[in-house]
C-alpha cells in the first residue's frame, strides 16, 4: 500500500522540470507521512505533523503556480492535504478598500482553500514599501490573517513572486520567515529544460489540454526539439517567455500543422505534429514577440 501510494507520488512528481531541491524536500516529506501511517497503525500515538508552507521566488513563467497545481495532487496522494485543490489568490482577492473588508475577505479565501493549497502570487504586495509605511496599509492585515493559520491551519499556503521584492519583503517581517522556512528559487528554463518540458505536455496529456489527441512524430526526440529551440529562439525570448514559450510553441504547431494538411490527408497525419511544425511554429513566435 505505501509503496504504491510512493509510486502514484513519483508519476506526479516526474510532471516538475528541473527543481531538484524542492523534489529531495518534497520525497522527505512524503515518505515522513507515509512512516507516520505506519507509526499510526501498529498503535504509536503520535502528533499532528507541521505543514510544509512554502515560499517560491522566481521571474514570470518559470513554473510557480504550474508546480503549485502538482503538488496539489502531490501532497494529497501521500496524505498530507485532504484536497489537491489549489486556490490562487492575489493582493485584489484579499485587500478590501475600506476599513474592516479586509479580514473577512481574506479569511473567505482562506476557508476556500482549507484542505487544499493556498496559492498566494505576488505576495510581497501584501507587505507596505517604506513609501506606503506612513498609513495603514490593508495589505498588513490580509497577512496577518494568513499568518493566523500557518500554525494550526489544514491547509499550506504557497507565497510566490519576483525574487528581489519577495526578499525585501521577507526580511522586513520576521513573523513570516520564522513560520516559513522552506524556500525554492525558479530559475529561467534554459534550452534543455524547455525541450524536457515540451516532451512532457506531449506524453503526459489529460482531455483539459489543448493538445489532447494530437502525437509527436517518432523524429521529434528530445535531442532534436532541444535543437530547434536553440537554433530558432534568441535568449531575449527565452528569458521573457521562459515556460510560455512551450505553450505558444506548441499551440502554433498546430496551426502550421492544419495549413500543411489538405482535405485528403487520413489516419495519423491528422492528429501527428512534427519536426517542421514545432520549428515553424516557434520562428513564428519569434516574429510575432517583441523583446526590446
Amino acid at each position: 500500500m505505501y509503496d504504491e501510494k510512493m509510486g502514484v507520488f513519483e508519476d506526479e512528481l516526474s510532471k516538475i522540470v528541473g527543481l531538484n531541491k524542492l523534489k529531495i524536500r518534497l520525497r522527505t516529506w512524503a515518505k515522513g507521512v507515509l512512516m507516520d501511517e505506519m507509526r499510526r497503525a501498529v498503535g504509536i500515538g503520535l502528533g499532528p505533523r507541521k505543514k510544509p508552507h512554502m515560499v517560491f521566488l522566481g521571474n514570470p513563467g518559470t513554473g510557480k503556480t504550474t508546480v503549485a497545481r502538482i503538488l496539489g495532487k502531490i501532497l494529497q496522494s501521500v496524505g498530507v492535504l485532504s484536497s489537491d485543490k489549489v486556490i490562487e489568490v492575489q493582493r485584489t482577492d484579499l485587500v478590501g478598500e475600506y476599513i474592516g473588508q479586509t479580514g473577512p475577505k481574506t479569511r473567505k479565501k482562506i476557508e476556500e482553500a482549507m484542505g487544499g493549497i493556498l496559492f498566494v502570487d505576488e505576495a510581497y504586495q501584501l507587505v507596505p514599501t517604506q513609501r506606503t509605511s506612513s498609513y495603514k496599509d490593508f495589505g498588513v492585515e490580509a497577512l496577518e490573517e494568513i499568518m493566523y493559520v500557518l500554525e494550526d491551519g489544514n491547509l499550506v499556503v504557497i507565497f510566490a513572486g519576483y525574487t528581489d521584492p519577495m526578499k525585501l519583503a521577507l526580511s522586513s517581517n520576521q513573523g513570516l520567515c520564522r513560520r516559513v522556512t522552506n524556500f525554492f528559487q525558479f530559475d529561467d528554463f534554459t534550452c534543455k529544460d524547455l525541450a524536457q518540458m515540451l516532451m512532457l505536455k506531449m506524453t503526459k496529456q489529460d482531455e483539459k489540454s489543448r493538445l489532447y489527441g494530437f502525437k509527436l512524430h517518432p523524429s521529434c526526440t528530445c535531442d532534436a526539439v532541444l535543437q530547434v529551440i536553440e537554433n530558432n529562439s534568441t535568449e531575449q525570448l527565452r528569458s521573457k517567455m521562459n515556460g510560455g514559450l512551450v505553450d505558444h510553441m506548441l499551440n502554433n504547431a498546430r496551426e502550421n500543422l492544419d495549413l500543411r494538411l489538405t482535405f485528403d490527408s487520413k489516419g495519423d497525419e491528422l492528429s501527428t505534429i512534427t519536426l517542421s511544425d514545432l520549428e515553424a511554429g516557434l520562428k513564428m513566435l519569434s516574429d510575432g514577440v517583441n523583446v526590446d
